[in-house]
């Protein structure tokens, strides 16, 4: 018996070596395409430096510290009272998440309860920058401002002047200033080691998101679908198109070669920095992908997208890694294909459903809007502000919310700036919002 054991134990640990080499031959086994764990749109990601951990933050007011390695969640972080809208990940290894409820939280990892709250934005916070090193903290609000927070402690600093919501921020290299954009079409250089104003750019569509360069070099994107490239000091220097829908998300890869641009129809611009010129497009089940995340290895990217999952991509020849992706089966709007107002209204299907069985998501049913006064739907709970608004939602009220946007038309909501430009798109939407929607 002990030879036959001997031999059984020499022959695993020759199968082993023999997988072991071909693993070394072949490479690492492809990753799995899609992380799901999330019950809404995933709006946030955040990825370590060493590329093993991945934050997530969703519409459904949660955040989830991923195992990258294992393919697994780790822990779901749970405080906030609204939608997760930014992720951070710290050099220590705490999480920092910032909602739609003002809040900024900050996490040591394996505690259920975060360690500290930062609290003064009085709306939405859009975005979290890290300063290069490590000791600050920017975030950007819906409230028109950006704040500078401490992480040693402290109270924050408040950077005031544009006119709308704030959607961007990004430290510069060196540390020494901060960039913010928003829907004023402003991008704003703020220098840190002053109290100097500003400098100022102004240009053709609100903005969404901003990228600074290892270089210094900063390029924003929004409602126009295109990418504007300034210098550091804020001279236009370039532009590229990414498509011809809004950009809702953008990522640069470690090296700086490549710009991720996501839209709310649900593709994403791979943009080569240098030349300024689209290299490939990412296609995926046609839901918006609200947020973007290249891995350190400057290949990889990481989308999350409005069916819940993050998913996986070869950045540099377009395709998904892992499982084919598919149009998404129990897709709500696969009954209106080849509908202009269907194609419109896929940029609010991840908050708003059609009909009464379907029930609410981050944002009310519109099951029977037209003729319903604004925030008077029973079972959902509307901000204050909204509830003071003289609105009945009509064809052209739906039509003008849209021409004006959200933030403009009823102020104090949580919804998502979106602006239709196209009359012709508008007229289209409500059209089919008018068929759908019936009871």
């Amino acid at each position: 018996m002990q030879g036959v054991d001997r031999r059984n134990i020499r022959d695993r640990f020759r199968l082993l070596l023999a997988v072991s080499v071909l693993a070394a031959a072949i490479g690492a086994i492809p990753a799995i395409a899609q992380l799901r764990g999330h019950g809404g749109p995933v709006r946030a990601l955040a990825i370590s430096s060493d590329g093993r951990t991945l934050l997530s933050g969703s519409f459904d007011g949660s955040a989830i510290r991923w195992s990258v390695d294992r393919d697994a969640a780790e822990q779901v972080l749970r405080f906030h009272a609204d939608a997760v809208n930014a992720t951070a990940l710290l050099r220590d290894g705490r999480a920092v998440t910032a909602g739609a409820d003002g809040r900024i939280a900050i996490w040591t990892q394996g505690k259920q309860q975060p360690d500290s709250v930062l609290e003064g934005h009085t709306a939405p916070i859009a975005a979290l920058a890290l300063s290069p090193d490590g000791a600050m903290l920017a975030s950007a609000a819906w409230d028109h401002t950006v704040r500078l927070w401490p992480l040693a402690g402290g109270a924050s600093r408040v950077l005031e002047g544009h006119t709308q919501n704030v959607n961007g921020v990004a430290f510069s290299p060196d540390g020494k200033s901060l960039v913010s954009v928003s829907y004023d079409l402003t991008v704003r250089i703020w220098p840190l080691d002053s109290t100097a104003s500003p400098a100022i750019v102004t240009l053709p569509a609100p903005l969404n998101a901003v990228i600074v360069s290892g270089d210094g070099e900063i390029a924003t994107a929004g409602a126009d679908g295109k990418i504007y490239f300034l210098t550091g000091a804020g001279k236009p220097d370039g532009e590229a198109a990414a498509g011809p829908i809004p950009v809702i998300a953008m990522a640069a890869s470690k090296d700086g070669a490549l710009l991720a641009a996501a839209d709310i129809r649900g593709s994403v611009a791979i943009v080569d920095r240098k030349a300024r010129a689209l290299a490939r497009r990412l296609v995926g089940p046609g839901l918006p992908v609200w947020s973007v995340a290249f891995m350190p290895d400057n290949g990889t990217l990481l989308t999350g997208g409005a069916d819940s999952m993050i998913r996986r991509w070869n950045a540099n020849t377009g395709e998904p890694i892992g499982t084919t992706i598919q149009q998404n089966p129990s897709d709500p709007l696969a009954a209106f294909s080849g509908d202009r107002g269907a194609e419109v209204f896929k940029a609010c299907v991840a908050c708003h459903t059609l009909t009464p069985d379907q029930g609410n998501k981050a944002g009310p049913t519109l099951s029977g809007i037209f003729g319903r006064k604004i925030a008077t739907l029973p079972g959902y709970n509307f901000s204050e502000p909204l509830k003071k608004l003289d609105i009945v939602w009509t064809p052209e009220t739906v039509s003008k919310l849209f021409e004006i946007g959200p933030a403009a038309y009823t102020p104090g909501t949580k919804m998502p700036e979106q602006l239709i430009g196209s009359p012709e798109d508008r007229n289209a939407l409500v059209q089919f919002l008018a068929r759908a929607t019936k009871k």
